[in-house]
């Protein structure tokens, strides 16, 4: 929600100013330095790692290495090409409630990465991930449930609450995919399934938002 309330802002002081254009990279350039490419670069390695080995040991060995492979550039350039044109189209609709968007996206692609720790293995003896393996982390975990579910509904009421459950089975089934492909999930896979549900989230609220389905609960009432 903060990284929501920091691209709301972005986009208040760069709209004023800039086209759309400009202000979505501006909006994206802004998600990739707050996060210091984290999750990028998580996405990058789920790319090379998956589409470049054949074994659970080979692919988490890819997973390992620093270098960067062609799968891993023609993923990202594919991803950041869909969300700024994703970001592009939401900037240019002419319907209110985009700032809600902002607010929501972020925060249900992070949510998705709290669903994958609580319910996937973690694969890896040591990596970014395993301290948040270590102990029982229930009561996080439902109250980041808590937070998303309510989150949804009151600033994207009917359509807010429709796409938390979308993008919550996605995640689930991503972490599935994953997980048997790797024999668990690793810290490069959470930054990936983040990086695939902000992109598809922003393309669900493009399509969505035009028609009224993303509004916020006090104008539904």
């Amino acid at each position: 929600m903060l990284l929501g309330l920091i691209l709301v802002a972005v986009d208040k002081g760069a709209g004023a100013l800039f086209p759309a254009p400009l202000t979505a990279a501006l909006l994206l350039a802004t998600l990739v330095i707050v996060t210091r490419g984290l999750h990028l670069d998580g996405f990058m390695d789920v790319c090379d790692g998956l589409f470049g080995g054949y074994t659970p040991e080979r692919r988490l060995e890819i997973m390992r290495d620093s270098h960067v492979g062609a799968f891993a550039v023609v993923g990202a350039v594919s991803l950041l090409l869909l969300k700024y044109g994703a970001l592009v189209s939401l900037l240019s609709l002419g319907v209110p409630g985009k700032e809600f968007v902002l607010l929501l996206f972020p925060m249900l692609s992070r949510w998705s990465m709290v669903l994958q720790l609580g319910v996937f293995p973690y694969v890896r003896a040591e990596g970014l991930g395993s301290p948040l393996h270590q102990g029982r982390a229930k009561l996080a975990t439902i109250a980041a449930l808590l937070t998303a579910i309510v989150a949804s509904v009151v600033l994207g009421s009917i359509g807010g609450a429709a796409l938390l459950a979308g993008l919550t089975l996605l995640a689930w089934l991503l972490g599935l995919a994953m997980a048997r492909m790797l024999g668990g999930l690793t810290g490069d896979t959470y930054g990936a399934t983040n990086e695939i549900i902000e992109v598809v989230g922003l393309v669900a609220t493009v399509a969505l938002l035009p028609h009224g389905w993303i509004q916020p609960l006090w104008e539904l009432l």
